[in-house]
């Protein structure tokens, strides 16, 4: 049990102090990304919400969570959301989809607290709350946006998509190079964009 035990501390060890600083920088980098943005952009978008919210006597709590959804919004994370937009709508995506991809790079399950804050949704509030906001999103022809063939296009593509930072840290970790996992993440995430392609173009367009 001895060696048992001596291994494991050994383990954890160089996972933490290997793969564990991969983690935290991208960590960093994806909430610098989603916190901060160009120029005054983020301070124009806060202070457009808190005159709606005068305007239109918004309690604290929808005050609070607005200028959440528009900093988001104009942060560097939102900028590449719409920046991707025309290389993700063939999936069919659009840019609050695609800023959620790139947070949820973190983990898969962030992709839920992120569109909770694209729609203004606190974060205690419960997942019924969640699916009625995303069920009254409506496309330019005012239809449903959230179709279950886009719900299928989007589940397929995580299926896929290498969305996890940690496997790719680990892969560096026993390696020693950057080569197979920048080659996992290009492969996984090509053969997750091709298969989503394939749903959304054969079913939902």
């Amino acid at each position: 049990w001895k060696n048992v035990g001596l291994t494991i501390v050994e383990k954890v060890k160089a996972f933490v102090t290997q793969a564990g600083k991969v983690i935290i920088a991208i960590s960093v980098l994806l909430w610098v990304l989603a916190s901060y943005g160009p120029g005054q952009r983020q301070a124009q978008a806060e202070a457009q919400v808190q005159q709606q919210a005068t305007a239109q006597r918004w309690a604290a709590a929808e005050t609070e969570r607005r200028v959440a959804s528009a900093r988001l919004e104009t942060s560097y994370a939102g900028t590449f959301g719409h920046v991707i937009e025309p290389a993700i709508r063939p999936l069919g995506f659009d840019w609050k989809i695609g800023i959620a991809l790139l947070t949820s790079f973190a983990a898969r399950e962030v992709f839920v607290g992120t569109m909770s804050t694209i729609y203004s949704v606190g974060q205690d509030a419960d997942l019924g709350t969640v699916q009625q906001k995303l069920a009254s999103e409506k496309d330019v022809q005012g239809q449903p946006f959230f179709t279950p063939v886009r719900a299928l296009s989007l589940l397929v593509f995580y299926v896929f998509a290498m969305q996890c930072m940690s496997t790719l840290a680990v892969t560096y970790r026993e390696t020693k190079s950057w080569r197979w996992p920048l080659g996992q993440l290009v492969y996984m995430t090509g053969l997750a964009y091709a298969a989503s392609l394939f749903v959304w173009q054969v079913w939902g367009s």
